[in-house]
């Protein structure tokens, strides 16, 4: 493959992942409950992709559907819950998953490096799920909140497998359409469940940050992180997107104040290591072999 593509598609990715770094701040600020950042999110983010994209919902993925949908709703609900540091690195476990997942489905290569990254990661879950800072004193669900974030963590590596399996060429399934169905069931699942808060929609604040949710950190970012996956393999997706969680603290931190407590900036170092030392190992002693799916 071209040299120039595969740049493009880093870029792509990189860029996706620094959209999606602003969704811990923006959750926090939106003046509603979770669900209902879900539902009015994903309308947003459904009108956009059927007024550019026009996808035809008849080659979606179920599969891919029903993980985007889990992976939004936990990670929304998380985020409203805990801290948001504490849902990104939790959510980010997903990479980990990734590196199981990706050989079985995807025909992508397995190292004994990803065995000890995995092993690692849950380290760092423990950590962060076991984290009671000073700033989780104001946050009564905070446990709760951590676990939907582990969880969305799995749903995020179905999410990612899903989508690299529909984004490859000559597949009966189309990535885009899939994701379009995506928001379309967490709108579904989670408006039903908000019916008594749509008056809370009623103000400035509300519309806009469910339009920079909607449009930017989900409809535009998902757009690139699809074309980056048409030339980048799941693993190296994955690790590329960690710069979402390198960078959403300080989203946060500027915008609302809210700092992660010792256990949570521990667990997430140790996640973010593991990942980053894999990929210098992998840089370092490898050899680059190539595949016929890139």
């Amino acid at each position: 493959m071209p040299r120039a593509a595969k740049l493009t598609g880093t870029s792509a990715i990189l860029l996706a992942a620094l959209l999606w770094s602003s969704g811990g701040l923006f959750i926090k600020l939106a003046p509603m409950p979770g669900l209902l950042v879900v539902a009015g999110r994903a309308l947003v983010t459904s009108v956009f992709y059927f007024a550019v994209l026009k996808p035809d919902l008849r080659r979606a993925s179920w599969r891919t559907a029903v993980a985007y949908a889990g992976m939004i709703l936990t990670f929304v609900c998380a985020t409203k819950l805990t801290t948001a540091a504490n849902a990104i690195v939790l959510q980010y476990t997903g990479t980990a998953w990734v590196l199981v997942l990706a050989p079985r489905l995807l025909g992508e290569q397995l190292r004994r490096i990803d065995v000890v990254t995995v092993l690692a990661c849950l380290g760092g879950v423990a950590l962060c799920m076991t984290d009671e800072p000073p700033s989780l004193a104001t946050l009564p669900h905070a446990a709760a909140g951590n676990v939907l974030g582990a969880v969305s963590g799995l749903f995020y590596a179905a999410t990612v497998v899903g989508m690299r399996r529909d984004a490859r060429p000559g597949t009966q399934h189309d990535a885009q359409a899939s994701v379009t169905l995506g928001n379309l069931l967490a709108m579904l699942i989670a408006l039903p469940l908000s019916l008594g808060d749509l008056a809370q929609l009623a103000s400035w604040r509300a519309v806009l940050v469910l339009l920079w949710l909607g449009l930017l950190q989900m409809g535009v970012s998902y757009l690139l992180f699809l074309r980056g996956l048409r030339t980048v393999p799941a693993v190296t997706a994955t690790l590329l997107a960690l710069l979402e969680p390198a960078a959403l603290p300080l989203w946060v931190l500027l915008g609302t104040g809210e700092r992660p407590g010792m256990g949570s900036l521990a667990g997430g170092a140790v996640v973010l290591g593991a990942l980053a030392g894999r990929a210098l190992w992998l840089a370092r002693f490898a050899p680059l072999v190539p595949t016929t799916s890139q």
